[in-house]
């Protein structure tokens, strides 16, 4: 298993962390693994944004949208 060694972490974060770990009744560096870990992998359920579309598609049907080819208008703020 690979070793990281972080430098330079302010004397608040270091604080938090091990509050944090305390809280969950870990370690810090098992903390620090858990916070790591979390940020890396994806959610069980988390789906990517084309599978929700198909979903949408699936549930909805299509879409069915008017297009407007009129000439567009200058505005006028008087």
């Amino acid at each position: 298993m690979a070793a990281v060694t972080i430098r330079n972490i302010p004397p608040e974060t270091h604080r938090a962390l091990k509050a944090r770990a305390r809280a969950n009744a870990r370690s810090t560096e098992a903390e620090i693994r858990a916070i790591l870990d979390a940020a890396t992998r994806p959610l069980k359920n988390e789906k990517g944004l084309g599978t929700l579309l198909r979903e949408l598609g699936e549930k909805y049907g299509p879409l069915e949208i008017e297009y407007d080819n009129s000439p567009a208008t200058a505005a006028d703020f008087d």
